[in-house]
């Protein structure tokens, strides 16, 4: 069973295409603004690492497990960065959206609210989802903040859950909208991008 089937999701700031090698220099050029990469609490790919990271996300979207998309930005056409649906459970009805990152310019816009936004009703809505989970590195504090601004809740901390490329142990926060909640956490992502228009 291919879960959750996925297309390009269409809004009015940006729209998400599934992944492929065409957005590499896009992407090359997005991650080096802000050079996130070089944070030691990220897993951003670096402009050298991104046709390695995009073939990667290929594989695992061929396995099932993965769907990875590529943030367009609409005033512009390019790609801004990435997202994914990961650790899908589609016996359960169960993913988590992570390995998200952008282009320092576009932080703190619109960008990330509607994409979540979309990623969401279509996980929810249309593929019926009854959990979405959200997963971020505990000394992340500005991914922490994001996700907390999306309405997710804390579900709890799991303490040297992976180690990192540097070898430091990873505290790994874990956040989760159920179905129940969406429907608020909808109307809420719906109000602040209706407070960017204004």
């Amino acid at each position: 069973m291919s879960w959750p089937k996925t297309s390009t999701l269409k809004g009015d700031y940006v729209h998400l295409e599934p992944l492929s090698q065409k957005h590499h220099d896009d992407l090359v050029e997005a991650c080096k603004d802000g050079d996130a990469w070089k944070l030691w609490y990220t897993l951003v790919p670096g402009p050298e690492g991104m046709k390695k990271t995009i073939d990667l996300r290929l594989a695992l979207a061929e396995r099932g497990t993965m769907r990875p998309f590529a943030v367009i930005e609409n005033g512009s056409r390019k790609a801004v960065g990435m997202t994914t649906y990961l650790n899908i459970d589609a016996d359960n009805q169960h993913l988590e959206i992570g390995a998200t990152w952008y282009a320092k310019r576009v932080q703190r816009t619109a960008v990330n609210t509607e994409a979540k936004l979309l990623l969401m009703t279509h996980a929810f809505e249309s593929q019926k989802a009854i959990a979405v989970e959200f997963r971020t590195h505990f000394f992340n504090q500005q991914s922490r903040r994001a996700i907390e601004r999306l309405g997710a809740r804390l579900d709890g901390i799991l303490r040297n859950h992976q180690i990192a490329p540097n070898g430091t142990l990873r505290d790994t926060c874990v956040y989760s909208i159920i179905n129940s909640e969406w429907p608020t956490v909808k109307a809420h992502l719906e109000w602040q991008l209706k407070k960017v228009r204004d």
